[in-house]
């Protein structure tokens, strides 16, 4: 008996990861110039530390010369093109304790996929520095050729940018942008390649910050598929969004963008985006079978995810259940977070004019001290309901958040209707439903 259950067992098992994999497409990316259908992100590049808060970080940091000696108030810093290879190279060599290596992967929510890491140090960091002339110009040099020297790297004046006006990615196309040299771990090996980063400087911030003006293509049953750069060449692929170039809109490009573990439909058939498999160079998507109403994602037209949470201030339990028959705008943020603390008085006045009978607005913090959040609760009056994201309530994880602020609008039905509006937008979204 026990001889027949352990053949029936394997069967079942077999049987199961046929089934899986002959649901698994996976398709062979083509990597272009330029920024596709997508609104091209800025992110913020990082600069040398040397305090001792940021000990971790000084042990990865790049050792440079031939910076300009009469540049004044000069600074140093470096382009990630793999933030997981740096972390593992450098835990593999001392640079990272044991505990401070753990302590990433908790922080971070990350478990290191060696298959798609290189044992041997990646030239992974580009280096820059920056600084004034001695005509007060503000000027900038990047190591283009990774070798860490910036003797012979060609000095230039930044691009100004002002990012609170909406970036343009035609004008942002104008900028000449510098081809940089890196290394990436495909097929198992060290390959040496090289891509063109956009790097700009926001005077209102007083930051440098850069995007790679590229991303990549694939086919599947005639349809174009576009996968963006999220922020470096095929490293973050991995986490990138997709959309299919027959629906692009440009002007609502994130409305239909999909995420790692939402879905997109293709020729009447959901599919699964698994994400980028590093080692081929390959975009995995997944057949599903079953129909759109019986799923729950953080994309907009699909049913948002159940969430269920504690009022900060009175405890009482908060729940998409219980708010059915309502207008929700989720909006996830942090008490540390810029852009989040400058939305919240528009936030105000959008929650003092609308009919709380009809639409609600939900607060879901993050990753902030809980002293931090009742300090400004108080001082900026602040009177909707704030939910801590925890590890037992998770909503955080399932929707998948990345950056703050992110906003969701539901319908009373529970589907999402938009995503990452700003409070003005949504204020028009709003105008334009017919809520009675």
């Amino acid at each position: 008996m026990k001889f027949k259950a352990i053949i029936i067992l394997t069967f079942c098992v077999c049987t199961l990861c046929t089934y899986a994999q002959k649901n698994i497409v996976e398709l062979p990316l083509t990597l272009k110039n330029g920024y596709g259908p997508f609104k091209p992100p800025l992110i913020s590049v990082s600069l040398a530390y040397s305090d001792e808060k940021n000990k971790i970080w000084i042990s990865t940091q790049l050792k440079t010369t031939g910076a300009p000696k009469n540049w004044t108030d000069l600074k140093f810093g470096d382009i990630e093109t793999n933030i997981y290879q740096t972390i593992y190279q450098n835990y593999l060599i001392g640079n990272i304790t044991e505990d401070d290596y753990i302590e990433i992967q908790k922080s971070w929510e990350w478990k290191p996929d060696t298959l798609n890491l290189s044992k041997k140090p990646l030239k992974c960091k580009i280096a820059f520095a920056y600084g004034t002339d001695e005509n007060g110009t503000l000027k900038m040099v990047v190591d283009a050729n990774n070798n860490l020297d910036f003797s012979d790297d060609k000095i230039t004046i930044p691009e100004i940018v002002d990012i609170k006006k909406d970036i343009n990615k035609d004008s942002l196309a104008l900028i000449n942008t510098i081809n940089v040299t890196f290394e990436t771990f495909a097929n198992h090996k060290q390959t040496l390649t090289n891509a063109p980063v956009l790097i700009v400087y926001n005077p209102n911030m007083g930051i440098f910050l850069y995007n790679v003006y590229q991303h990549a293509t694939t086919t599947y049953k005639g349809e174009e598929i576009a996968v963006s750069s999220y922020n470096f060449s095929a490293s973050s692929f991995r986490d990138a969004n997709i959309v299919l170039k027959s629906k692009k809109n440009e002007t609502d490009v994130n409305q239909n963008a999909v995420l790692i573990n939402e879905y997109i439909e293709i020729k009447g058939v959901l599919h699964k985006n698994n994400g980028y498999y590093i080692n081929k160079n390959t975009l995995i998507l997944e057949k599903v079978n079953l129909i759109k109403s019986n799923i729950f994602s953080s994309q907009v037209g699909f049913n948002s995810y159940p969430f269920v949470g504690e009022d900060f201030k009175t405890n009482s339990l908060i729940s998409l259940k219980k708010l059915k028959g309502k207008y929700i705008i989720l909006d996830f943020w942090a008490t540390w977070c810029g852009p989040c603390r400058k939305e919240l008085p528009n936030l105000k006045k959008l929650y003092e004019k609308i009919d709380k009978s009809k639409i609600e607005i939900i607060g879901i913090v993050g990753d902030s001290p809980l002293d931090a959040l009742n300090k400004l609760m108080d001082e900026q009056n602040i009177l909707w309901p704030q939910i801590i994201s925890t590890e037992v309530n998770n909503i955080k994880n399932k929707f998948g958040i990345k950056g703050y602020p992110t906003t969701f609008l539901i319908n009373p039905e529970g589907v999402i209707i938009a995503k990452d509006l700003t409070v003005e937008e949504l204020d028009k979204k709003l105008s334009s439903l017919t809520i009675k």
